[in-house]
């Protein structure tokens, strides 16, 4: 068993430690109110057996805390006293300077808590770091200047979860859907140099690879570009192409008909998309941004977002090119082909391209094929989006989903002075989100104790806790000039303001969103209702918890015209502080907070047994009432000898839910070759690794696994509580 130290660093479990801690404390007390060395001995048993019980790696404070619990046990009160005093005053001395020893834990490369805080951050290199390190700051002033001390305090307590404060002491915003097309067609300045409209395809991808770049080092969140801005540039390239091809033959002596030409012209036009697509999935992988990580993007592909014709075929063409990139992967430094984290793909699935007899059905058997082998594209129904939303758009990095437009209709009109403006034309690429604060269910839940009046007056409570949280993110962007990202609010991607000209427009009238996330909703129904909410009852409450977040939501937006909307938080290190918090303030409960992470948004637990077409069925009531994101996946085995199973699944989500993935698995031992499943297992500390099968290889550095966590893809630095969810993830096919 492991210690986590308040550098962060992990540590052997030592018992004497404990031991002589309360030995000190019992020599500090009067004579009279000492305890035996017997009962020193005891108390120190049993901290060790409850350290144990939770077969996870403890921080100090909550080792303090059971030996503090087991003090009071044996009634040395002027014991404790002394032990709490004596916490209190090194807390005091901690809190004079809060980041030194996190900086150095980070220089040192021993900092645990930074290695799985990221599963697609490589804490060891120095752009990480350098991210890391101001991340600490940035935590710092936060927590000493920004937020009042209730927030902080429901922060620390995990009962509320409020995110990226390592970025907060920016006026920086969270995700977005890049405006490609006023970029590429109209022009845009990057690092203070004129880009003009490209004169190719292969062009066009160089400069969007740029942009994607630029947008990830201004911002914290992730980025959606769509296929669809790009399409127009093969026609571009293949006019180009033909007339390049007659001049060629005519300097030859050689004569041909048109068709011959086009024909040749037409082979140069898809090795140039080949190029092209090539071009942007290697950069986006070996792009490294200022945060220390590869740009966090996500490429749309919907074949309807472009007019039907030349141009809709063209698209077609790109995705073709897009999928089969894919379905090879990428080389690892063995040379193997490996599934890489990024890009993201989103397919998007219509009557065009989901039934047998559709136009574009082949791009959708490739689709299944790519998810088969790399876990992507996930699916959007473009059915089910029309139903909820009006339209058909991407979500901005991996889940976080923009409200249907408002401003158009209302005739606010161009406010971003986008230079692709269409009157009447709804918008969505050049919008963002605002920020998330997440809220825990689970710990309202326990809360209450069972006791549905308290429940939802907790409820309450902690929405306005929330709300107040969230008001201080939007108030943190008010007032930011256009000129702290040029590349953002002045050249296209999200706007083109003027110089010194404030961003505040966009933060109303539905212009940006902003987030009201949750996470726990399985654990809190089970609480107060002793069953799944895959139940008639428990689907009932959980229905309910929702809606009372839509209401609180919709009440927000009509008193200060910003657009809140609730949010199935994609939670990747916060799933487990929010166990160790619920474990800490409400004990071990069977169901509720016996593991070491929370469920993911509404979903149904990873541990019931259910069939991927029931689950996605059952889970699309909810994924209604999580407006601001959410999505839904199927855990399934290796499904590449089965392409018409995937295909049937992929058509249950285009007539059920809006937004859903597959989740397979893909590893690869660097050092055995072994490409199987590589194993999660218990070491002799209880704490759970990654294990080679065949050769037993454990070390995390010498393996390639990659796993959907969080709605996309993450690689084998998870924390102990999301490799536990991992682990007990059951097949629904």
């Amino acid at each position: 068993m492991n210690v986590i130290k308040r550098s962060g660093e992990e540590v052997t479990f030592d018992a004497s430690k404990i031991e002589n801690a309360v030995r000190k404390a019992n020599a500090a007390t009067v004579e009279t109110s000492q305890i035996s060395e017997e009962q020193i001995r005891l108390i120190t048993d049993r901290v060790v057996e409850a350290c144990e019980k939770l077969k996870r790696s403890l921080a100090v404070e909550e080792i303090q805390d059971m030996v503090e619990t087991e003090v009071m046990a044996e009634k040395a009160f002027q014991l404790a006293h002394n032990y709490i005093t004596y916490r209190y005053e090194r807390a005091l001395v901690r809190k004079a300077n809060t980041t030194d020893k996190q900086i150095l834990s980070l220089i040192g490369r021993y900092n645990e808590e930074a290695k799985q805080e990221n599963s697609n951050k490589n804490p060891t290199v120095n752009s990480t770091q350098r991210d890391y390190m101001a991340g600490e700051v940035s935590k710092d002033i936060t927590r000493r200047f920004l937020l009042p001390p209730d927030i902080i305090d429901a922060h620390e307590k995990g009962i509320i979860h409020f995110h990226d404060a390592d970025y907060f002491a920016q006026p920086m915003h969270n995700c977005c859907l890049v405006n490609l097309e006023d970029m590429l067609q109209n022009g845009t300045v990057i690092s203070e140099t004129a880009i003009e409209k490209p004169h190719s395809f292969a062009t066009a991808c160089n400069i969007a690879t740029q942009i994607i770049a630029q947008v990830a080092s201004n911002q914290y969140g992730g980025q959606t570009i769509t296929l669809a801005h790009l399409a127009p540039f093969v026609e571009v390239s293949r006019k180009k192409h033909r007339q390049a091809v007659a001049e060629e033959l005519a300097a030859a002596g050689i004569e041909v008909d048109n068709d011959r030409i086009n024909m040749i012209a037409e082979e140069r036009v898809r090795k140039e998309i080949k190029t092209g697509v090539q071009t942007m999935q290697y950069q986006i992988i070996t792009l490294m941004t200022t945060n220390g990580q590869a740009p966090f993007v996500t490429v749309f592909m919907y074949l309807d977002e472009v007019e039907e014709g030349q141009v809709r075929d063209d698209l077609a063409i790109i995705i073709e090119e897009m999928l089969k990139q894919r379905i090879l992967g990428v080389k690892n430094e063995k040379g193997v082909y490996i599934t890489p984290a990024f890009p993201k793909l989103i397919y998007a699935l219509d009557e065009d391209n989901i039934h047998e007899d559709s136009k574009y059905y082949y791009l959708t058997k490739l689709a299944a094929e790519c998810t088969a082998k790399r876990m992507v594209p996930d699916y959007i129904s473009a059915k089910m989006m029309k139903e909820l939303k009006g339209d058909v758009y991407p979500c901005m990095g991996c889940r976080s989903f923009l409200t249907p437009d408002r401003f158009t209709d209302a005739g606010v009109a161009n406010i971003a002075k986008a230079k692709d403006y269409h009157e009447g034309v709804h918008r969505y690429y050049g919008r963002f989100n605002q920020g998330v604060v997440t809220l825990n269910l689970v710990d309202i839940a326990c809360s209450s104790k069972k006791d549905m009046e308290s429940f939802w007056k907790i409820f309450d409570e902690r929405l306005e806790l929330c709300h107040r949280a969230l008001m201080i993110r939007h108030n943190r962007l008010k007032g930011t000039p256009s000129d702290v990202a040029p590349i953002l609010w002045q050249y296209g991607a999200l706007a083109r303001l003027e110089k010194g000209e404030v961003i505040d427009k966009l933060l109303y009238d539905g212009y940006s969103t902003i987030s009201l996330g949750y996470g726990g909703l399985s654990e809190c129904v089970y609480y107060m209702t002793g069953k799944s909410h895959t139940s008639e009852e428990g689907r009932k409450f959980g229905l309910a918890v929702m809606q009372h977040m839509n209401d609180a939501c919709l009440k927000w937006k009509k008193e200060s015209n910003i657009d809140f909307s609730v949010y199935g938080t994609p939670m990747e290190s916060t799933t487990y502080k929010f166990a160790k918090c619920l474990q800490e303030r409400f004990g071990v409960i069977p169901h509720v907070t016996d593991r070491n992470y929370i469920t993911n948004s509404y979903h149904i637990h990873v541990a019931e047994e259910i069939n991927a077409f029931d689950k996605l069925t059952q889970e699309s009531a909810f994924q209604k009432l999580s407006p601001g994101g959410a999505i839904s996946y199927v855990e399934v085995p290796n499904m590449q000898n089965n392409i018409p199973a995937v295909l049937a699944v992929m058509k249950h989500i285009y007539n059920t839910i809006m937004y859903a993935e597959l989740n397979t698995k893909s590893d690869y031992c660097q050092k055995c070759g072994y490409d199987g499943e590589i194993e999660i297992k218990e070491d002799e500390n209880h704490k759970l690794i990654w294990k080679c099968p065949n050769c037993g290889n454990t070390d995390q550095n010498t393996m390639n696994v990659a796993r959907r966590t969080c709605g996309y893809i993450g690689t084998q630095f998870w924390n102990q509580g999301r490799t536990q969810e991992i682990k007990e993830r059951v097949l629904h096919l």
